[in-house]
């Protein structure tokens, strides 16, 4: 296992919700990941840490490595990978994505 899949596996364990993103909370750099906070606010995810991968060409490849899913965002909640923006969608449809925050 390399540095960033170490460091990878470390933040999504350590960490109850966390979105690898473009941008920031604040600033996302791309629709699908200012949706994907969108939606994590609106399931009452307060302790979200966000991961800019545009920070670190490393982590953004990293990122695709470690969970097989070749987009961002991606979301981990206590440690799982869950999906991209569309699986968060639907599971906000659904109500399952806010169950699992508040879980």
């Amino acid at each position: 296992m390399s540095d960033v899949q170490a460091w990878i596996k470390d933040t999504v364990s350590q960490n109850p919700v966390v979105l690898f993103m473009k941008g920031t909370a604040q600033f996302p750099q791309c629709g699908f990941s200012g949706r994907a906070i969108q939606l994590l606010k609106a399931s009452g995810a307060d302790n979200l840490v966000t991961i800019n991968v545009l920070e670190d060409a490393a982590v953004r490849q990293g990122i695709k490595d470690f969970s097989n899913w070749p987009t961002i965002p991606q979301l981990y909640i206590k440690g799982e990978f869950v999906g991209g923006s569309d699986i968060m969608n639907e599971m906000f449809e659904s109500g399952e994505l806010q169950a699992l925050i508040k879980a």
